[in-house]
């Protein structure tokens, strides 16, 4: 029987609302800062809410250097663009050794893509009657826009893909890599995902009234819906042998994924949770271990009141008796929900508590839930020794991922 290649994760790289860099996200999840505060990108007068999770005086030039050009691409590509960077030099792989080009891919999860430049176009095209129009500032529109740029701008050609599976988007992008590299196909990926807000995307959940016009608080009894944010989030993966050949730090170990479809409701997810429920058990049979084997899940936890429910219902289908033992917390409470960065942001959650030993909290809880009653880690940080960590991504459209991420072994045991 053939032994199952491991890829490791040797890089990381972000840009989010209570965090612009992998060293501050740890301390800041660990010490539960709220990014959630009123939004000046654009004007949000006349909506519900006005709050979301904003990635406030961002300035380009300062993580992207200057060779690179910054003309014609949106807040995604940029955004995107920069949290690579980190993550190539995470991992001592920027610049890019000529020989491993070919064999460098790239899959990046998004949505909304250059939208926001977009909808400033239009605004300009409409007050000035067409004139001036410049078309080429749409040329960043497509949500694809921010792989092609990481790509060609690192001079990359190994396999390419976007993701749009809405909220999963970035998990399902980071399955996905593990996947070509397991498959032979790359050598190593740059994976993740990147979300800006934009008017269209704000305005379109306020309209469903699926936001809480403060700040989310999930699995809380009174809680009123989630809250918009924004983020890049990037990780190098590669083989372990690859890792272990360059001596790259190692920050963790993607274990399997499993990937389910809903097929019930655009926005809403199956109130049986059946989708989610197969998401899980699909991401454990691909990892190789047992539910029994799961430290900790991180929630995908919205704080709209039938996601919580649902997701609760699955995990206790999932982990039977033992779900009331394992902690689980949402860390959107902190970023936001940011969309098609969520899977790969909360991704990158997962490697940092496996690593420095502890579990985020879901804060903003004050009231309990009788149909939300497992141990939500409601009451700050908790210290920890995590081997496995569990995360789940439930978008719309029923679109499922689930993530297994393992702490790396430095005795060449695989966890589980």
């Amino acid at each position: 029987m053939q032994t199952k290649k491991r890829i490791v994760i040797t890089g990381l790289g972000t840009l989010n609302a209570i965090a612009n860099n992998i060293i501050d996200f740890a301390s800041a999840l660990r010490a539960g800062v709220c990014g959630i505060q009123p939004l000046d990108l654009f004007d949000t007068k006349g909506f519900r809410c006005r709050n979301g999770g904003q990635i406030k005086n961002f300035a380009p030039r300062d993580y992207i250097p200057q060779y690179f050009p910054l003309k014609r691409m949106s807040r995604a590509d940029m955004l995107s663009f920069a949290a690579t960077m980190e993550a190539l030099t995470a991992a001592g792989l920027y610049p890019i050794p000529r020989q491993l080009t070919e064999e460098t891919g790239v899959a990046i999860g998004g949505g909304s893509g250059g939208l926001l430049e977009a909808e400033s176009f239009y605004k300009d095209l409409l007050a000035n009657n067409g004139r001036r129009a410049r078309f080429s500032r749409l040329s960043s529109v497509y949500c694809a826009s921010s792989a092609d740029r990481i790509a060609s701008n690192l001079g990359l050609s190994g396999p390419k893909a976007t993701f749009m599976t809405a909220c999963s988007a970035g998990a399902t992008a980071i399955g996905y890599a593990r996947d070509l590299i397991a498959g032979g196909q790359a050598r190593i990926m740059i994976a993740g995902g990147v979300e800006p807000m934009c008017r269209i995307t704000y305005a379109a959940f306020n309209a469903l009234k699926s936001l809480d016009p403060e700040v989310c608080h999930p699995f809380d009894k009174d809680r009123e819906g989630l809250s918009l944010g924004e983020a890049a989030a990037i990780m190098v993966l590669e083989s372990l042998d690859t890792a272990l050949d360059r001596g790259a730090k190692i920050y963790g170990e993607i274990l399997g994924y499993g990937v389910t479809c809903d097929s019930f409701h655009m926005t809403a997810p199956d109130e049986k949770a059946s989708g989610a429920i197969r998401c899980m058990q699909a991401a454990l049979k691909d990892s190789g271990i047992s539910a029994d084997d799961v430290d900790y899940i991180n929630a995908h936890g919205t704080a709209t009141p039938v996601n919580d429910i649902m997701e609760t219902k699955a995990i206790k289908e999932v982990f039977g008796k033992r779900a009331h033992c394992i902690p689980v917390s949402s860390t959107k409470a902190m970023t936001a929900h940011t969309l098609g960065a969520a899977g790969a942001l909360e991704g990158i959650v997962s490697i940092l508590a496996l690593e420095n030993g502890f579990i985020p909290p879901t804060i903003n809880y004050r009231n309990s839930d009788p149909e939300c009653d497992l141990d939500y880690v409601t009451d700050g940080a908790r210290r920890a020794d995590l081997r496995i960590v569990l995360s789940n991504s439930f978008a719309f459209g029923g679109n499922n991922t689930t993530v297994i991420f393992g702490k790396y072994d430095q005795g060449g045991v695989r966890n589980g």
